[in-house]
């Protein structure tokens, strides 16, 4: 007897070749009355009825919102047999929050997960709920790639246990609609470094611009990188254009073009209704006409809008993408863009990087952030902080001599003189394992609201803060590292640990004695000089 061949994987649909349908299901503050049906079951009961769509995508308290957790609604449809994919962000769980919440989802069943920093809180029970952020999305692409491979743990005996290897999926995301290139290439970089840390498929963030959804694909090849990438389309109305265009949601932006056509087809008999239905479907036969490995549909709330999207999308003939590419490019104004554009397509030639950003590269501007405390800094680095180099060694024996002589006072009292001097140009947090070295010398938990250490998240708007009362700190390191060459380098290497044991400590003293993460031992590979990979270059 010839035994039923299973279901294909996630991870065999979105690397078969064929263009494939998902569906967002976001869940719900609150539980239902005991006589009613959800109808959040319903529209995922609907959902994964239709061949068509295979998978649906369940998010992680949208918003910043507290909600339903995604595995309650995945268990309900786990039965119907449809690929289920669950956000996971780090916003409300610590480090073993995070990893506790990946062995529930590997004991249940559930390997497909997209690893998220998420949004900033925004509510919660007698006002908004304080955000942990103890990881962000590379660390815990990291975290999770090691569960793959077999998580290595300590016991109390000492004994080093290897623990059974999990099957994730690991997804990531990116959001390379930002207006400025300090915001733009930061995005790009921490895209590769997802990558090599081991992410295996990306989605990038809502916005509606075909050739900035291109220009990803175009990134990735000129990187050396290799991941399927999803197509995202957000079915709008003008309320939700509004908030997109306003900024109110973090990363997801509608150009003040485009929603000037939102408020035109939306003062139509239909409400726009059919404008954003085609805008949807010419958005996913585009996806489909660029090689893209799928389509995402989210903002619907009825599964057979989702079916009526998909059947335009399948209507459309095997060329008018190339149209409609042209059709769907809203930037907002002055838009940077890595790849120069081909006036052919309408979309970035894959041959030639922007001439203008390859001109500031040989001769850069020198921005406001690139201060005389700044260069004093760099200087003090080179000298001093640099292992192997200059006073580094000498620095390290005095370190060693004093902790082993148990020299109390005076090791306290350096800690003091460096606690003090990075308080007054840094804003230092005395956190012990010092970031200072891989943000540009901004300190991550002093200037960033979410503490990022691993490159910018992506609520970022015009180069300010996702909460807007800063500027990012990964733009203005980007302005400062540019001046001296190194920006294409200023996000590679292994994930960003902060090592908490490490609070109060002297972080002079850790990084000279290798208890810092500045010393673990992880090679990855480096994203690739601009110029080695230009013609002519």
């Amino acid at each position: 007897m010839i035994e039923p061949r299973p279901n294909p994987s996630f991870r065999e649909l979105l690397n078969s070749g064929r263009f494939i349908y998902g569906a967002e299901l976001v869940t719900t503050r609150g539980i239902p009355e005991p006589d009613q049906r959800p109808k959040l079951v319903e529209l995922g009961e609907g959902l994964a009825a239709d061949s068509r769509i295979s998978w649906v995508s369940i998010t992680d308290n949208p918003g910043g919102n507290p909600m339903i957790p995604a595995d309650w609604i995945a268990n309900l449809l786990k039965p119907r047999g449809k690929e289920l994919v669950i956000h996971l962000t780090c916003k409300d769980l610590n480090r073993n929050g995070l990893e506790s919440a990946a062995w529930r989802y590997a004991a249940e069943g559930f390997h497909n997960i997209l690893a998220l920093t998420g949004d900033y809180p925004t509510a919660g029970f007698h006002g908004p709920a304080q955000p942990v952020f103890d990881l962000d999305s590379v660390s815990l692409v990291s975290m999770l790639r090691a569960m793959n491979e077999g998580l290595e743990t300590t016991k109390p005996s000492g004994k080093v246990e290897r623990l059974p290897k999990t099957n994730f999926f690991i997804g990531c995301a990116v959001s390379p609609f930002k207006r400025q290139e300090r915001e733009l290439l930061p995005q790009y970089f921490k895209l590769a470094r997802k990558i090599q840390c081991g992410a295996q498929w990306v989605i990038p963030q809502l916005g509606y611009d075909m050739r900035k959804f291109h220009e990803i694909k175009l990134f990735l090849d000129w990187s050396g990188l290799s991941a399927p990438v999803i197509g995202n389309v957000y079915v709008l109305n003008k309320g939700v254009a509004r908030m997109f265009n306003q900024n109110k949601i973090p990363g997801c932006v509608v150009s003040d073009a485009l929603y000037a056509q939102v408020e035109r087809y939306a003062a139509g008999p239909d409400k726009g209704k059919a404008f954003f239905t085609e805008l949807a479907a010419k958005q996913l036969a585009v996806f489909k006409g660029l090689g893209f490995a799928a389509g995402y549909l989210g903002g619907i709330h009825k599964a057979e809008a989702f079916a009526q999207i998909i059947d335009l999308a399948e209507s459309y003939g095997p060329n008018d993408w190339k149209e409609f590419v042209k059709e769907i490019q809203y930037p907002k104004e002055n838009e940077f863009y890595l790849f120069e554009r081909d006036p052919a397509t309408g979309l970035g030639n894959r041959d030639l990087l922007n001439a203008d950003y390859l001109r500031s590269l040989d001769e850069p501007a020198k921005a406001r952030e690139v201060t005389l405390s700044y260069r004093f800094t760099r200087l003090m680095h080179s000298l001093a902080f640099t292992p192997g180099k200059r006073l580094f060694p000498a620095i390290q024996k005095t370190y060693a001599r004093l902790e082993a002589g148990k020299h109390t006072t005076t090791l306290k009292a350096m800690h003091a003189v460096e606690h003090a001097s990075k308080t007054v140009m840094f804003g230092c947090k005395d956190c012990g394992d010092c970031s200072l070295p891989d943000a540009g010398y901004f300190c991550p938990r002093a200037s960033c609201s979410k503490t990022q250490r691993n490159g910018p998240c992506g609520g970022s708007f015009d180069g300010r803060c996702e909460l807007d009362d800063k500027d990012c700190i990964w733009a203005r390191a980007y302005d400062r590292l540019k001046y001296y060459g190194e920006s294409r380098d200023m996000i590679k290497g292994p994930a960003v640990f902060a090592n908490a044991s490490l609070s109060g400590t002297s972080g002079w003293a850790n990084n000279f004695l290798g208890r810092d993460h500045h010393q673990v031992p992880q090679p990855v590979a480096q994203t690739p000089s601009a110029k080695a990979q230009t013609p002519n270059g």
